[in-house]
């Protein structure tokens, strides 16, 4: 009888034992089936890719698309860093000073410079290399107090006055940055000499794309291209966006960024032979002719002449120019990027299309009037631009939606090319940037450059611009 009693509860204990163990298995396959229908639902955002706007990603175009990153990058590693500096914020028309990571006071911006002409304030990261509690600018034949030299000839100050005491009126500075006098006091006081400083022109929009159609990607024959927009970084279309290759005469973007913002642009240099060694001969140029700055932009920028980079770079001293472009491709985040001429006729200016594209979106918020040469458009010149019949090498011109851009070519880089397009999506125009580096040149000559740029525009509007 004990034996039997033993035995039965053996049997129910195993029974429950099989009981428990198909209920296991049976959660476990619902498990997996429920796991399968969701995780494809779930869309995760990085922490340094900005959310959606407008519009919600699909799968399809999270797992190919990415976001380029804009100035904001560039605070978020100073904040993780705990590093003490000034943010001057162009968007927000905010000064913030920052304490070993810490906001410690934030103050607002009276005036900035006009982005739209010669006179917009330069973004970028900078160091503070001169304190002043005066300071006098033979330029605009000011004094401003409490300044700090923040780049250049650009500086933050408190309000502007003539020798006489009268107060500088005007609804934009000259390019600096203006606080009342008792905050710039303020911001004087709280910075050193060296002080980190970050000028924001714009941030990062948050804006994904959602693809309209699905087309495949064009087979491009370039050894790099990338195809984004401006304002949010997202990116349609790459191609070896990292690789480093030479870039001809996109080197001349950066040769005018950096004389328009150290030189006084009503300046003018005599031209001497020794300027004109560069390969290749401009009509005008000679020795002994006089010209301004803006004179020379045109060539440089619209016929992409050697000879106009070369003078140029002399109102600085050729050596001073050509460091200072490698520093302001650093404090723009142009960190793959190199230069070793004003021109681009040396191979050893290098760049990426990722470092391209942050170029072009400087000039576009910075420098438009850069991009307005290159269409071929008056723009101020102090005087007559006495430069007449150029014949302009960037060939979408004449096009209502290009906003401007350069082309460039030698042996080593095959032909180059940075075009900035409006193109309009749901009611919104978008400012998109192509950058093409490498393309073959074949029997057409530069045709084949423009051929594959406007493959990929035709790519971008049938999928993500049906409006345009």
């Amino acid at each position: 009888m004990f034996l039997g009693s033993f035995c039965e509860l053996v049997f129910l204990v195993m029974k429950k034992i099989a009981l428990l163990f198909l209920s296991f298995i049976a959660l476990a396959i619902s498990g997996f089936y429920l796991a399968d229908f969701l995780i494809p639902q779930l869309v995760v955002f990085p922490s340094s890719v900005p959310p959606p706007h407008r519009e919600k990603p699909t799968k399809t175009d999270f797992s190919f698309h990415y976001f380029l990153p804009g100035p904001e990058k560039i605070r978020e590693d100073l904040l993780k860093e705990a590093k003490t500096f000034l943010e001057v914020n162009l968007e927000n028309m905010t000064v913030r000073f920052y304490k070993e990571g810490i906001l410690e006071k934030e103050v607002p911006i009276l005036r900035k410079g006009d982005p739209q002409g010669w006179g917009g304030t330069a973004a970028g990261l900078y160091q503070i290399d001169l304190k002043s509690k005066l300071t006098y600018s033979a330029i605009a034949e000011v004094y401003m107090p409490y300044s700090l030299r923040l780049y250049g000839k650009y500086y933050l100050h408190g309000e502007p006055y003539y020798s006489s005491g009268e107060k500088l009126v005007s609804d934009f500075s000259g390019g600096c940055v203006q606080l009342s006098n008792e905050n710039a006091k303020f911001i004087y006081d709280l910075t050193e000499r060296k002080t980190p400083v970050l000028v924001i022109d714009k941030e990062n929009e948050t804006f994904f794309y959602s693809a309209q159609k699905d087309t495949s990607l064009p087979d491009l024959s370039a050894k790099s291209y990338l195809a984004a927009d401006l304002d949010s970084g997202f990116v349609f279309a790459e191609k070896n966006p990292d690789e480093i290759l030479p870039i001809a005469s996109l080197t001349k973007l950066m040769t005018a960024t950096i004389v328009s913002e150290q030189v006084d642009l009503r300046k003018s240099i005599s031209i001497s032979n020794f300027m004109l060694n560069a390969c290749g001969k401009t009509k005008g140029l000679e020795s002994g002719q006089k010209y301004r700055v803006v004179e020379l932009f045109y060539p440089l920028l619209i016929q992409s002449s050697n000879d106009a980079a070369e003078v140029l770079s002399y109102f600085l001293g050729r050596k001073r120019t050509i460091n200072l472009m490698n520093e302001k491709a650093k404090s723009i985040m142009m960190g793959k990027t190199s230069f070793s001429d004003p021109s681009g006729f040396d191979p050893g200016n290098v760049s990426t299309t990722k470092d391209l594209f942050i170029l072009a979106r400087y000039l576009v918020n910075n420098r438009p009037l850069i991009f307005e040469i290159t269409r071929g458009q008056k723009v101020r010149a102090f005087g007559e631009v006495r430069f007449k019949d150029l014949k302009n090498k960037n060939f979408f011109y004449n096009e209502e939606n290009f906003i401007g851009g350069k082309t460039g070519y030698i042996t080593a880089s095959k032909h180059n090319g940075i075009f900035i397009f409006r193109l309009k999506r749901a009611g919104n125009e978008r400012r998109v940037a192509i950058i093409i580096l490498g393309e073959e040149a074949l029997q057409e000559g530069e045709k084949n450059l423009e051929a594959e740029t406007k493959t990929l525009l035709s790519w971008l509007k049938e999928n993500y611009f049906p409006e345009s």
